[in-house]
This record gives C-alpha cells, sequence and structure tokens, in this order.
C-alpha cells in the first residue's frame, strides 16, 4: 500500500511538472506583434534599392526592438538582428545594404521573406534576439517593393501574421545559430534615423 501511495504521489508530480512545462512551451505571443513582408528584386542591377520603415506609436508606453529576420528564397534565414526605436521614432533599413548586404553564407539575395517582432528593449538596447523573443504589441512597419515590370516601385504596410510559441522558439534558435556560426556574417544592420 504504501508503494503504491508513493507511485501516485511521483506520477502527480510528474503531470503537474509537465502541465506547467507543456504551458510555457505552448504560451501563445499576443496579436500584434509579428509583421511579415517580402523583397524582390534586390541586388539587381538596374533596380532601384528596396526601403523597410519602421516606427514606434508609442502605445507599448517606451521604447521599443524591432527583431528583424530575413529569409531567402529557400526559405534559410539568412540574417537576423534587432534595432532600437523610441515613441514615434522612424527608423529607415535598406533591402540591399542593410538587410541582405552580410548574408550568412555569403550568397547575395535577390528574393526572400521579411520577419518583424517587436519586444521590449533590455536595459536600454537591443540584444541580438538569439536567446529570448519576449513579443509585445507595439512596431509598424512599411516596405517598398521592386516589381518585375521595369523595376516599378510600390509600398505597402507590412501584414499583421498570428505568431505560435514554435516560431518565438524556431526564430530564436536560427539567430542563435547565425550569432553561433557565422563569425558576424548573418547580422543585419539598422539603417539610419530613429
Amino acid at each position: 500500500m504504501k508503494s503504491k501511495s508513493i507511485m501516485l504521489v511521483v506520477c502527480a508530480f510528474a503531470l503537474a511538472l509537465s502541465v506547467g512545462y507543456a504551458g510555457a512551451i505552448t504560451t501563445t505571443p499576443g496579436p500584434d506583434t509579428l509583421k511579415v513582408d517580402y523583397f524582390a528584386n534586390a541586388n539587381t542591377a538596374g533596380a532601384p534599392d528596396a526601403t523597410v520603415r519602421i516606427t514606434n506609436p508609442g502605445t507599448a508606453g517606451g521604447s521599443l526592438c524591432a527583431n528583424i529576420f530575413v529569409f531567402d528564397a529557400n526559405q534559410e534565414m539568412s540574417e537576423c538582428g534587432s534595432c532600437y526605436v523610441s515613441p514615434d521614432g522612424l527608423r529607415t533599413l535598406s533591402v540591399d545594404t542593410d538587410l541582405t548586404g552580410n548574408p550568412l553564407t555569403g550568397v547575395t539575395l535577390s528574393t526572400g521573406a521579411i520577419k518583424i517582432v517587436s519586444t521590449p528593449t533590455k536595459n536600454g538596447i537591443c540584444p541580438l534576439p538569439d536567446y529570448t523573443l519576449n513579443p509585445v504589441a507595439g512596431i509598424r512597419a512599411w516596405a517598398t517593393h521592386i516589381q518585375n515590370a521595369n523595376f516599378a516601385i510600390t509600398e505597402t504596410p507590412s501584414q499583421d501574421a498570428t505568431f505560435s510559441a514554435a516560431e518565438v522558439q524556431r526564430l530564436q534558435a536560427q539567430c542563435y545559430a547565425i550569432a553561433l556560426d557565422g563569425s558576424g556574417k548573418g547580422i543585419l544592420t539598422c539603417g539610419t534615423g530613429d
């Protein structure tokens, strides 16, 4: 009877731990924390440079970090970084120079995807998003797109996307791998402004 009670306590403890652990892993970030966009005809002869503009409307109550992840046409992360944006600040990034100018593999990108995650600053700075992303709502972004026909330029707001806990972990892990293995390659620059 005593061993049965001990086994029951051990099972209950294990179940409680697994429920708590699963809850920590599956916590879904709130809405308005992930923006997605694309780039085309980057680093293409005769094409103008596209831009990404990021602002912080101040709704989060302070400065924010725009954690940016750039993916190539094969869905592999090529660059990542984190850029400081003060309330009502505007940051402008060049697709050719800031977002695709230092690819991890050294392969020049022409098309791909951009993800921007809004997080609070850590002691007033924006460290590389390779350990902990704590998404908060706030960042707004727009991008110009270089179209195929005569390299016409269009501009659209970046799109809100549903953000999952699994995606948070994937972005962190891939940026961590870039920081660990890239020897400085794969780290984007933050352009101008704030």
